[in-house]
């Protein structure tokens, strides 16, 4: 081995070690040593893989916790680094090449140390009947990949308030991550029925979701539309494939909300475009439990029709 080679080798290896040393700092939420850190791998080795993108993590992070206020209590704490989470995410897609072992330490050091502040508070939040508090803490094991404990923490939001759709899009999500993809399916399918709009898309980790979303972006639909065209894709295409049968009171729900939702789309404006998708939908779910208890053909072919007056193109992609 030449001199250069074998100084080449060893300066590579050098380079990792302090790149090592700079994740740590950042699991650790040591920003500033982490920002130390990877200047100096900067200047020991410039075109260092991932570390300039690394560099601008460290930074903002550092900056907010120079703005961390005394005054805030653990809960409030709590709350504040998971919204620093989801400002950090959307700040994530603007940089190329982030060392996924850099974005995983902050994950780490953010999600355990929101959880801890949230336990400082209520040490028995885990068994508390404060459904918003267990949705939080819920997100915190997920964070951290506790899906089980995550999971435990959720359903017990679910019992104890129905129909919400942040608490079953969370589900959802955790179970797809233990690869339980029919309850996943039916969780989803669910949350995309009560509220779109309340489902934090940026914050579900599940392939079967970000894939869902990723197709319906490469057709040009965005946010806030591309929450309310999720649940009609998820149908046609098969992601949301699992289904129930409904409930005689929320059957009577759905048909009032497919009048008044049939009502808006025939008023030209911004909130007909919420509209269509929200009612198509709707007529999915309306469709499938008119199979589900053996209704006449022709209530099929009813809704289909009206279908099909909604929005051509989505009718032929359902019926073909």
């Amino acid at each position: 081995m030449t001199g250069e080679h074998a100084r080449h080798v060893v300066g590579g290896h050098e380079s990792v070690q302090i790149f090592d040393t700079a994740c740590q700092t950042l699991r650790e939420g040591m920003f500033p040593e982490a920002i130390d850190a990877l200047e100096s791998l900067l200047e020991k080795d410039v075109d260092f893989p991932g570390a300039a993108s690394a560099l601008k993590c460290a930074g903002f992070w550092k900056e907010r916790g120079e703005k961390e206020t005394a005054q805030l209590d653990g809960f409030e704490r709590a709350e504040q680094l998971l919204g620093h989470w989801r400002l950090f995410q959307a700040f994530l897609e603007r940089l190329a090449d982030t060392p996924e072992r850099c974005t995983f330490a902050i994950k780490q050091f953010v999600f355990s140390s929101a959880l801890a502040r949230y336990g400082s508070v209520a040490p028995d939040a885990e068994t508390s009947g404060d459904p918003y508090l267990l949705l939080q803490i819920g997100r915190c094991f997920k964070g951290v990949g506790n899906y089980d404990r995550a999971i435990e923490c959720l359903e017990r939001a679910n019992r104890e308030t129905r129909d919400d759709a942040r608490i079953l899009a969370e589900l959802a999500d955790c179970y797809s991550l233990v690869n339980e993809s029919r309850a996943a399916k039916i969780f989803f399918r669910e949350a995309y029925y009560v509220d779109p709009q309340a489902i934090d898309l940026a914050g579900l980790e599940s392939p079967l979701v970000q894939r869902l979303a990723a197709k319906l972006r490469a057709r040009g639909i965005t946010e806030p539309l591309l929450s309310e065209w999720m649940p009609v894709y998820g149908a046609i295409w098969g992601v949301f494939s699992v289904k129930r049968e409904m409930k005689p009171l929320e059957f009577g729900k759905l048909k009032q909300a497919i009048y008044h939702l049939e009502k808006e789309c025939r008023t030209p404006g911004p909130e007909r475009e919420q509209s269509v998708p929200r009612l198509i939908n709707r007529y999915f779910w309306l469709i499938d439990h008119y199979m589900a208890t053996g209704e006449p053909r022709e209530r099929v072919e009813e809704v289909l029709a009206r279908l099909r007056e909604t929005d051509p193109r989505v009718y032929e992609e359902y019926t073909t």
